[in-house]
């Protein structure tokens, strides 16, 4: 039932196309820093993890959860930390294990699938401050990990937890792989493999009998690179299991609070896969918006406070609030 077709966001003239929507935020987009204070907490295998947090002394806060390679001062993250602090909440920004400015302690790192920081953040917000309500936000990779974290949660979600608000995600890794395997998206794949090139240099340099990089230069897709690393770090056999398993789409029929997901239908990123109109349309909680221009996590718009999508992250966690 909850599909919204008719999406009002209206992208810039000049903008209509899905590789200039992706692309300028990111080079072009001028925003005011953020006053973060870092907290770092634990993990239950004796690594850590480190939250950005933007407090204006709310009694309700915004877990937001960055895409691939990303951290707390994108743009993104940074844009969507300001409109939640102006319409009146406490912002924490997760840094995935590694994506920190700091190599983490373990051999793991971070994956599309892996919810179980999710949960320890979860906990470790609530029993370290006093919030009446969270919500959760989550860009692309994160936001693929806020969805199936709500879907393992189901009924026995945290009862703080009011809502939730994903944007541009790949829900199913297959699809989405095979997409960014197409020429167009050429110039998005050679950055992503260099960027997880550098991120596997320092892990290598902590354990140089478990990653091999000496045949790093012939990985050109993310089939080949989490055949090779990925899948066998975090206990997967083959990239095709870990997609099968990892991707959220399965798990969205058993979401239990409201969640809205926005995938924009130009996203270059994603596949007919990812957008998964029979689960919205079967489910009282899961809200599908599929806006016709956007590209991922794109969603410019000028002469106004905050982009579109943060804005409607901000309304529509309002109303279930």
């Amino acid at each position: 039932m909850p599909v919204i077709r008719d999406s009002d966001y209206k992208a810039p003239f000049f903008l209509k196309n899905r590789h200039l929507l992706t692309i300028y935020p990111s080079l072009f987009r001028k925003l005011p820093a953020v006053s973060y204070q870092r907290v770092r907490m634990t993990t239950s295998d004796d690594d850590f993890l480190d939250l950005d947090v933007s407090s204006i002394s709310s009694d309700k806060a915004v877990i937001i959860l960055h895409g691939l390679e990303g951290n707390a001062s994108r743009q993104y993250v940074r844009g969507m930390v300001h409109t939640f602090n102006k319409g009146g909440y406490d912002t924490i920004s997760l840094n995935f294990r590694g994506c920190s400015g700091e190599p983490n302690r373990n051999l793991r790192f971070y994956h599309s699938g892996e919810t179980g920081d999710l949960a320890q953040v979860v906990q470790y917000v609530t029993a370290n401050w006093p919030y009446k309500a969270i919500h959760l936000v989550g860009f692309s990779l994160g936001g693929n990990v806020l969805l199936k974290y709500l879907g393992e949660q189901g009924r026995m979600t945290h009862p703080l937890i009011h809502s939730a608000v994903a944007l541009s995600v790949p829900c199913d890794l297959k699809d989405s792989s095979g997409e960014l395997e197409k020429p167009h998206n050429t110039i998005y794949m050679r950055r992503f493999i260099r960027d997880l090139g550098y991120k596997l240099q320092l892990k290598a340099q902590r354990f140089p009998d478990m990653i091999l990089l000496d045949n790093y230069h012939t990985i050109k897709t993310f089939r080949q690179f989490d055949d090779q690393y990925t899948a066998p770090i975090h206990g997967f056999p083959d990239a095709l299991t870990y997609w099968e398993r990892c991707s959220s789409k399965p798990f969205l029929k058993d979401i239990r609070v409201p969640t809205l997901l926005i995938n924009a239908l130009d996203d270059p990123f994603l596949g007919k896969g990812c957008f998964p109109y029979a689960e919205a349309e079967a489910s009282p909680w899961f809200y599908l918006e599929t806006p016709s221009y956007g590209g991922h996590v794109g969603f410019v718009t000028f002469g106004e406070a905050g982009y579109w999508s943060e804005k409607r992250a901000l309304k529509f966690i309002q109303e279930y609030f």
